[in-house]
């Protein structure tokens, strides 16, 4: 196979990354805007040592789970924000579900009857496949119009409208319809948050500069109004903030008197959910983001029980800024994972029950191989669909110790 080869393939299971794999030859081709089972012709995009990338131009056979993308940009070689347009919701939800099975099984060391025991089905969230991100961030190209990023480039489609951006964003003038033009702007950062601020931020070399709205937005979540920078971390399905919160409590089902550890926490959003929970035992919130701590040690201020270190979790945890004994930990961490020396102090902590917030399968079930080679089990798993539309799911993990 050559770049820009075109070959005639049948598509197999779904695989991480919003692909599907085939094969040609005895070669690997990961194939975009493609279904399991169909026959297409893909269009070889990228060749690497052992396995080819590729996107589907052509449907000769199509699943009965494909639909006509909404988004007249989601299509080969255009935006790459959408991995998943061209498939009906439900078979959104199995997509996700398919691959987490997978990355459980291979990465995390279970086998199917482990996995199955979990009864995992990602959920879907209210509200829709489109309209529901509250955060946009456009790129601007060299002649200042803002846009989107094709796959796994840099070179920016300029579009006039994103489908699923919060109907707010999708109102804003920021895009090419509007006239709008951002010469001295490298991305343009757009807001519609769940207290009703929208906001819009131009970003040069990193350097934010107001351009409408208020600069600090107000969210509603776990029955308190948070207020945080525009810029700053935050969940970006409405209704995400009080479905990871539910799943924490649900899973941990915290009381009285029991200390716990926020790691990785953000503004607090756990932290809060379980101070309504354990009254005045003691919260540890661990963040190294200066608007994370910032934002959590104000949002915060109501309940003194919980202390917020500004620190790396692993530093923190290795130079004992943070010790147990503690009763429940939740980690939340970044698309990498929490990682083995985390794991490892977090096991040796001691805690009755850990819950995990993960944005990344594969990181995921890495981590829960490191629990499991100590000892732990993966007890319940959740799934929801908080990206609709594309490849990212978003999962909640109880990991319990040997004999409970």
């Amino acid at each position: 196979m050559e770049e820009a080869e075109r070959v005639e393939l049948t598509v197999d299971a779904v695989a991480p990354g919003g692909h599907c794999v085939a094969r040609v030859g005895g070669q690997v081709v990961f194939v975009r805007h493609a279904l399991p089972g169909e026959r297409v012709v893909a269009e070889v995009t990228e060749l690497h040592r052992g396995f080819a990338r590729a996107d589907a131009v052509q449907v000769l056979t199509a699943s009965p789970d494909r639909v006509e993308p909404p988004c007249p940009y989601a299509k080969p070689g255009r935006c790459g924000g959408c991995d998943l347009q061209h498939v009906t919701p439900a078979a959104q939800l199995d997509w996700k579900t398919a691959v987490v099975r997978e990355q459980l099984t291979r990465l995390g060391g279970l086998t199917d009857g482990q996995v199955d025991a979990l009864g995992l089905r990602v959920a879907a969230l209210p509200g829709g496949p489109l309209g529901w991100r509250s955060r946009v961030r456009y790129a601007v190209d060299a002649a200042g119009r803002a846009g989107l990023l094709k796959h796994r480039s840099h070179e920016v489609v300029p579009v006039d409208r994103c489908l699923i951006a919060h109907p707010a964003i999708q109102e804003l003038p920021v895009l090419v319809p509007s006239g709008a033009r951002w010469p001295d702007a490298d991305a343009v950062e757009t807001v519609a948050s769940t207290g009703g601020d929208v906001s819009v931020t131009a970003l040069a070399a990193g350097a934010p500069t107001p351009v409408s709205g208020p600069t600090v937005v107000r969210e509603v979540a776990a029955g308190r109004e948070w207020q945080l920078p525009a810029s700053s971390f935050w969940q970006v399905h409405p209704a995400a903030a009080d479905t990871l919160v539910g799943a924490v409590l649900d899973l941990l089902d915290p009381r009285p008197g029991e200390t716990a550890w926020d790691l990785y926490g953000g503004a607090g959003l756990f932290a809060a959910a379980l101070a309504d929970r354990v009254g005045d035992a003691r919260i540890t919130l661990v963040e190294s983001a200066e608007q994370g701590v910032a934002a959590a040690r104000e949002n915060l201020a109501d309940l003194p029980a919980v202390e917020v270190v500004a620190a790396r979790v692993e530093t923190a945890l290795a130079r004992r800024r943070v010790t147990g004994p503690v009763d429940l930990v939740v980690l939340d961490p970044p698309r990498s994972g929490a990682g083995v020396p985390v794991v490892r102090h977090v096991a040796a902590a001691g805690p009755r029950a850990v819950a995990y917030v993960a944005c990344d399968p594969a990181a995921f079930a890495r981590d829960v191989r490191a629990f499991t080679e100590l000892g732990w089990r993966l007890a319940a798993l959740r799934g929801f669909d908080l990206f609709p539309m594309t490849q990212h799911v978003e999962l909640v993990g109880l990991l319990l110790p040997a004999g409970r």
